[in-house]
């Protein structure tokens, strides 16, 4: 195969393949090499063509197998060898995806760039749970935070304009320091009885829940713990949670943890 070819940056959604776009699925079946997360689940790559190619490029918590810089050199050298790649990320590729770090190394290095949007974990979440992100009288807005940072260095988040109990507050990537999001949250005048649900691999046969209050999140995490990628919604839209079916195909755990309960 001769002449550049191009990368499309695919978001794979949060978990379940029929959560994926038309337009996701499309760009998946004509390319020629897969570069996946760790998240993107075996029923999505089935959905690949038997003869692509298939480079996984998975990271987990505080196990960067392949470097950043790795991937993005792995992109550049699929796509100048001719090929169509597909960079298939969990969710969607500019929300916490790093998506537009491997677009603007890829576009320097004069490779054309497409993407597909994917369904964010914190929408399939909401979907599946019956919770709500925003809700007349409970939240007027919301907001998508991570809880973690590169090289595990400081949260230095804006704590202040966070702790707004008007606002539906979503934590990506925050299983590790959720205590300590909790108690800086509370520092700035969250009330400590906010409810708060913990979800786990949102959307999937493995999902796992746990409902708690913002002063003891910290405790009921560190006492039932939850597989990433576990995603935090904090606010009074968690009170509309009810026990309901979840429409997936195989049963998932359930753990309610309230306090006083």
């Amino acid at each position: 195969m001769t002449g550049t070819g191009k990368v499309y940056l695919i978001g794979a959604g949060p978990g379940a393949v029929d959560l994926m776009t038309l337009r996701a699925v499309r760009m998946l079946k004509e390319a020629d090499a897969v570069v996946y997360d760790r998240l993107v689940s075996s029923e999505i790559l089935d959905l690949a063509p038997a003869a692509a190619q298939m480079v996984p490029v998975g990271k987990a918590p505080k196990c960067h197998t392949v470097p950043q810089d790795r991937i993005n050199e792995i992109l550049v050298e699929l796509a100048e060898s001719g090929l169509t790649v597909a960079r298939l990320k969990g969710g969607d590729p500019l929300i916490f995806g790093r998506g537009s770090e491997e677009a603007a190394h890829l576009e320097a290095c004069g490779i054309a760039v497409e993407y597909a949007p994917g369904i964010t974990a914190a929408q399939g979440m909401a979907a599946w749970t019956g919770v709500p992100l925003t809700h007349r009288g409970l939240a007027t807005g919301v907001r998508y935070v991570t809880g973690h940072r590169a090289r595990d260095a400081r949260l230095d988040l804006d704590w202040k304009s966070l702790a707004s109990e008007e606002t539906t507050l979503v934590v990506y990537m925050g299983a590790a320091n959720i205590a300590e999001i909790a108690l800086r949250l509370m520092g700035e005048g969250m009330p400590g009885a906010l409810p708060v649900l913990a979800v786990s691999n949102a959307t999937t046969p493995r999902e796992a829940r746990l409902v708690s209050r913002l002063d003891r999140i910290g405790l009921d995490i560190a006492e039932t713990p939850m597989r990433a990628p576990v995603l935090f919604v904090i606010g009074h839209v968690v009170s509309l949670y009810r026990d309901m079916p979840i429409p997936v195909s195989e049963p998932v755990a359930e753990a309610a943890v309230m306090a006083g309960e």
